[in-house]
Parts: C-alpha cells; structure tokens; sequence
C-alpha cells in the first residue's frame, strides 16, 4: 500500500516534536577548521572529516566519498521543503569544492546516511556506487553506469583496483517502516598496500575481531554518538564500545565519526568525543582527529 507523502510528514512531524522536547539544542556552527585540498596529489592517502559519517578519502589518486550528506536538513522530502533533523554543524566542504567522486559507499538506507539531495549532486555516470542489501533501488534514478550492491561477507575489485569487503554490523536498515528487506554494511577497504576499516553505524558487534591479523589496517572509522537512552545502544555503540571494537579490530588509527553533527539522540553534544578519550588512557595519541574538517595523512 502506498502511503501519501503528506501522511507521512504528519506522522514524522509528530515523532520528532516528542523526541525534540528532551533532546540538547546547540548553537549552530562552521567548523574552525578548512581543509586544504591543494596540497593533496596522486601521491598521498588522506582522510578528510567532513560530517557525521561522511568523509572524504583521498588514496593515490582515487576520491572516495563514505555516506555523503550535505543537506541542512535530513528527513522526508516534500519538494523544496524537508522535515526532519537540522544539522547543527556546517559541512567542512561543499560539494562543490570537493569536485568529482570516483566511489561513494553506502552503509545503510536512513536519511543521514544516505541522502537523495546530496546524493544527486554528487552522482555521475563514472561513479562507482557501492550499497547495501536492498537498496538499489534507491539508486535507480541515479546515471552511474555501476552500482554495486553487497551482501555481508562479500567482496568485490572495482575496475580501479579498490578491494571492498563487505563487513557485518549490528545495526538495522529500513528507511520507512515497510522497507522490510533493506540490510546495512561496513566496509573493509583495500588498495595499493594500504587498508581502511569503515564500519558504517553499529552497535557492539565482535564482527571486527582479528580483522588486522593477516594484515594491518592502517586506519578505521568508527561512530562514537547517538547512543543514549540506552535503548539506543540496540543499533548504536557508546564511545568506550566504539573503542573497544576498534582495540578488537587490531587497526592503528581510530577516526570517530557520527556526532556532533545532527542532534539524534539525548547525551550532550561534545560528551562522546570527551568519552572515547577516557576510554582511550594512555592510548589517546591513536584517535587521530577530534573537530569537523581534520584530516589524518598516511
């Protein structure tokens, strides 16, 4: 049965009216920090912070993209106006700025994850789109000419040489109540010697155990927000989970994501970011950025 659009929009007004009334307001703001992009050529590996899940890779000459969002306001769509969550932080980059894409990765289907305004900015015919169970379909509007939908285990060589693995989560996929069959991914990445772990949004999985054993994965991205009530950490870790599956991974560099962009839960802002450092001790030099526009190089 197709639901109209502006049922829809009530009933989602309504449930986020009721999560609002508790949940933490901040002042919006742009981050202090600008990526310099000039600086980057064929020759570097670089990770850019652009927002919640959404970074920027640059690897030896290949542009990578993870779960692009730049919308001010993620949620339904009803033309020109969206209802749903405002983001309190600016992206670090326009899409614009960042140009064209060679890959962007999906993790799952909710809107700030996988975004159509963003997405079809974004997406050209020579972009390589790589998503999860059910959710090709989202993307037939789409001109890529390759999209590549994974299942749990998979693995795939694009044509530019990117190994990607697809990585199981705890996480959940729908994006509307009966889009019964959407699934949700990480991402184990691998290229020219080099090894990233994306996992996507999760809960507490030991999924990423020894996942460095055979080789070392130079370094992994992991949410660290959105996890109280505590009901929430059914489909989101807390920072000192985040930072044990990371330890359990066996990676070297820890890159948190997923806070401090759109308010999606109670905990304060800033807190999992001050959380992720307790949890870390004497190990905190391995988390290699903290603020929106950061880079890591390697």
């Amino acid at each position: 049965m197709l639901i109209p659009s502006a049922v829809l929009a009530s009933v989602g007004t309504f449930l986020y009216t009721r999560l609002k009334r508790r949940l933490p307001r901040p002042h919006f703001k742009t981050p202090s920090v600008k990526p310099n992009l000039q600086t980057i050529d064929d020759t570097n590996v670089q990770a850019t912070w652009i927002g919640h899940s959404t970074v920027l890779i640059h690897w030896y000459g290949l542009k990578i993209l993870t779960d692009p969002v730049f919308s001010k306001r993620i949620g339904v769509h009803l033309g020109p106006v969206t209802v749903g969550m405002k983001r309190h932080t600016a992206p670090a980059l326009s899409i614009e700025e960042i140009g064209p894409i060679d890959v962007i990765l999906l993790s799952h289907a909710h809107m700030d994850h996988f975004d159509h305004k963003s997405l079809k900015r974004l997406i050209t015919r020579d972009t390589i789109v790589v998503s999860a169970p059910g959710t090709n379909r989202l993307l037939r509007r789409y001109p890529s000419l390759q999209t590549i939908e994974l299942h749990p285990e998979d693995k795939v060589t694009l044509g530019n040489g990117l190994e990607v693995r697809a990585i199981p989560v705890k996480h959940w996929g729908n994006r509307f109540p009966w889009d019964k069959n959407m699934g949700y991914n990480g991402y184990l990445l691998k290229y020219k010697g080099i090894r990233m772990l994306f996992a996507g949004d999760t809960a507490y999985t030991e999924t990423f155990t020894g996942l460095a054993d055979r080789e070392p994965i130079d370094l992994a991205f992991f949410p660290i927000g959105a996890y109280q009530p505590d009901s929430f950490q059914e489909a989101h870790c807390t920072p000192e989970q985040a930072w044990t599956m990371f330890k359990q991974s066996g990676a070297k560099r820890f890159f948190p994501m997923h806070w401090d962009t759109f308010v999606l839960s109670y905990e304060p802002v800033e807190e999992p970011y001050d959380r992720l450092i307790a949890a870390a001790k004497l190990e905190r030099d391995q988390i290699v950025i903290k603020s929106h526009g950061e880079s890591v190089r390697l």
